[in-house]
């Protein structure tokens, strides 16, 4: 089991902004993707926090990812926008997609964004926050073309990555309902992060490089690689498959079709929709119908072993309190991988430690 420190917030943010700078990017750049990654972790989504800063590092220094790019437009027909991300930062690529979608959205009352060659989008669910804070509802299925980690259903080896799918629903007066997940049994992340920390996986979420069930996640994170589990069996890989086929060939015209390791890039592609229900139908009834629903599935008695009914964006919220009051746990070799990768980009490691307040 590997040792975890508690970070404070504050020093984390100084921490990694420090470890960005190294990249090269503008203060703005900086402050999106530290905020971003952060913001994962204090989601308690680990698997797409600071721990993604040792494969950006890599992939940018085989040029796979591209400093301080900005989303163009391919295609502007009103209500649809086609983008690309220049395999810039996700964090900066993802919010400037969502910006112009959000504008359009609000402006026409719905909005299809279709973009591609974006690096690391990150949580997903960040993208339908933006949405739902802005008023409106979303859909978003996600493609990734990397080494291909997700196994088909009945298959015995990787074809496609986690491809995730979100949709958020906002709600005046309440917290919105923001639903994000991999199609995989488990984030690809999750798995780094337990083999960082010595830990096993859940039953049924890997199989080994000969396609036998196993509990040790180093099957996802080091050769010789296996294969994560689709959710649900053949439910969860309909999902990828929609996930592939709009957000990959519709949107960013790739799809995952090589399991080439060598290459550290993450590209993802993102399939959006973007609705003012305000435009759809009268929000006011909308509100109350789901309320209503609402309230009466959150009146379930909990089952022996649960607790009360939780809401999608629910289990967020009660991190991010958590670790916002307590710090954020970061496990020990995650640690050396982040000061090792700033090492690469340039970054005093020590420095980097002090600022997390780490000591030397």
């Amino acid at each position: 089991m590997s040792d975890t420190h508690l970070i404070p917030v504050q020093r984390l943010q100084v921490a990694v902004q420090q470890v960005v700078r190294g990249f090269g990017s503008s203060e703005a750049e900086v402050q999106a993707v530290a905020d971003n990654l952060i913001g994962a972790n204090l989601s308690g989504h680990d698997s797409h926090g600071i721990g993604m800063l040792p494969r950006y590092a890599e992939a940018f220094l085989q040029g796979g990812l591209r400093v301080n790019a900005h989303v163009s437009t391919l295609l502007d027909a009103g209500a649809m926008l086609r983008l690309d991300g220049n395999a810039g930062f996700g964090q900066v690529i993802g919010a400037e997609a969502m910006a112009l979608g959000i504008a359009r959205a609000r402006a026409q009352g719905s909005c299809i964004i279709a973009l591609g060659n974006s690096h690391h989008l990150g949580r997903i669910g960040a993208w339908a926050e933006l949405a739902a804070a802005a008023g409106l509802v979303s859909m978003h299925f996600v493609n990734v073309i990397a080494r291909a980690v997700v196994a088909p259903h009945g298959g015995a080896d990787a074809r496609f990555g986690t491809n995730p799918f979100c949709a958020g629903v906002p709600l005046t007066g309440r917290d919105p309902v923001i639903l994000d997940f991999a199609t995989s049994m488990i984030a690809q992340g999750k798995t780094r992060v337990a083999y960082n920390k010595g830990e096993l996986v859940a039953p049924g979420c890997l199989i080994d490089d000969q396609g036998r069930p196993t509990q040790e996640p180093r099957y996802s994170v080091v050769p010789p690689i296996g294969a994560l589990l689709t959710f649900g069996a053949h439910k969860g890989f309909g999902m990828a498959m929609m996930c592939e086929l709009l957000g990959g060939a519709l949107a960013a015209g790739m799809t995952q079709r090589d399991d080439d390791g060598s290459q550290r890039r993450v590209l993802n592609g993102m399939f959006s929709v973007l609705v003012d229900p305000a435009m759809l139908a009268d929000r006011a009834a909308f509100e109350v119908e789901a309320l209503g629903f609402i309230d009466w599935v959150k009146a379930s008695p909990p089952r022996e072993g649960f607790g009360p009914v939780q809401l999608a964006g629910e289990p967020e919220r009660a991190w991010r309190a958590q670790r916002m009051a307590e710090g954020v746990p970061v496990d020990a070799t995650t640690w050396q991988e982040i000061l090792a990768a700033a090492g690469q980009l340039g970054v005093d490691p020590v420095q980097v430690q002090a600022a997390a307040g780490l000591g030397v």
